[in-house]
Parts: structure tokens; C-alpha cells; sequence
């Protein structure tokens, strides 16, 4: 009885296609058929029609295209293209800079060594963000300063890629004032590095769950046959 209890305060759950594993639709990607036959990546599941879900992990979805699980669990020919767990991570990636802009537009980053260092000590801030090509020094002297914190440190992207994101040159260093539109990056960010875990060293902190809420899930079929 307290564990049906417990499932129901947990919500909904899908069914891995490749490893037969359960978890909520928030650690899964869905994928859809095109009415061509071409999968396709749905990552806010609004798609309609059948779906297939798969853990969101590199490794687990590139074993999906290469094993031809989408066939099998669409009963019918799929084509899953060579690259699609590339695909997949640079559409998590392109959503996470797309929520981190919003970020910037609501006024929640703050940009530069000296201003995070400030905006740290001001306290408390959401996340700490290190360009991925930042040097070892600057990243050190900043993550001592939020030692004990439970601040997110986000490690995924260039330089050039929050210079594009932020709308401002030579980004190395933000920090995330508290907010709603900060709390939504974390929660892509948070996606997405727990996507890459398998196949690039990221900072452990990155790949903890962050509190929030997503896009709930559409209902459609876990992909069981």
C-alpha cells in the first residue's frame, strides 16, 4: 500500500526501449516517426502519435539507432539516421542556450570575474557558470568562494558560446541570480550534462537533479510492444 502510495506522489513513468529501465519522462527522450518513417527527436513531447522513449543518454540513444530498436518498437521500418544521439545533444544544447538568453533578458546574469566575484559575496546566487576552455585558475578561485553552497556550477559551454547567448564578448565567467527564468536554464543545463555524462568528463555538480518543474508529459506510449 505505501509503495503504490509512493509511486503516485512520483508521477508517471516510461520504459527505456534499449535497456527496459523505468523513469520519469523527464529522464527519457521521446522520439517520434515522421510521416516519412524518419525518427525524430521530441523533446518537450508535444509530438503526436506513438512514441518511443529511450534513457537520455548518449551512449543509450546512439545504441538505439545502431540496434535498430525504433524498428522494432514501432513495428515498422524507422530510419534512424548515423548521428542521431549527436543530434540530440546539440538540440539539448541549443535549448539550454536558449533558456540561459532568457536568463540574461530577465536581468539574472551577472558577466565577468570581478562582477561574479562581487555578486557571490552579495550572495546567495543560483548557479556559477566556467566557460569550458576557462582557465584552471580563474575556475578555482571562484568555486572556493561558493564552497558549501548548494550552487549549481555549470561547466557545458564555450567561450564563444555564451559570448552568443549572453550577447557579449569573451564570456568565461556568470553567475545566475536567484529567479524563475535562472531555476528553468538549470533544469536544461542539467539535462543536458546528464546527457553527455557517459561520454565527457563534466563537473559532478552539473549532473545533480535541480528542483523545478518541466514540460509534463504527453501521455503518449512508453514504447512497450
Amino acid at each position: 500500500m505505501g509503495s503504490r502510495a509512493a509511486a503516485n506522489r512520483e508521477g508517471p513513468e516510461r520504459t527505456c526501449a534499449v535497456t527496459g529501465l523505468k523513469g520519469p519522462p523527464e529522464t527519457m527522450i521521446h522520439f517520434c516517426l515522421s510521416p516519412e518513417g524518419v525518427v525524430v527527436p521530441d523533446l518537450r513531447r508535444r509530438l503526436p502519435g506513438r512514441g518511443v522513449w529511450v534513457s537520455a543518454r548518449k551512449s543509450t540513444v546512439d545504441q538505439a539507432a545502431r540496434r535498430q530498436v525504433f524498428s522494432k518498437r514501432f513495428k515498422t521500418k524507422a530510419l534512424a539516421a548515423p548521428g542521431l544521439a549527436s543530434l540530440v545533444e546539440r538540440l539539448l544544447e541549443e535549448e539550454a542556450l536558449q533558456f540561459l538568453s532568457l536568463v540574461n533578458k530577465a536581468g539574472q546574469v551577472v558577466a565577468g570575474a570581478f562582477k561574479v566575484e562581487a555578486a557571490i559575496r552579495e550572495g546567495p546566487i543560483a548557479g556559477l557558470i566556467h566557460a569550458s576552455d576557462a582557465s584552471n585558475h580563474g575556475v578555482v578561485k571562484l568555486d572556493r568562494l561558493i564552497a558549501g553552497q548548494a550552487t549549481a556550477r555549470i561547466n557545458l559551454f564555450s567561450s564563444s558560446q555564451l559570448d552568443l547567448a549572453l550577447g557579449r564578448t569573451n564570456v568565461i565567467h556568470a553567475a545566475l541570480r536567484e529567479g524563475a527564468a535562472s531555476a528553468a536554464f538549470l533544469i536544461r543545463a542539467q539535462r543536458l550534462a546528464h546527457y553527455r555524462a557517459e561520454d565527457a568528463e563534466i563537473p559532478s555538480e552539473a549532473a545533480q537533479p535541480f528542483e523545478g518543474g518541466g514540460d509534463a508529459a504527453d501521455g503518449e506510449t512508453d514504447g512497450r510492444a
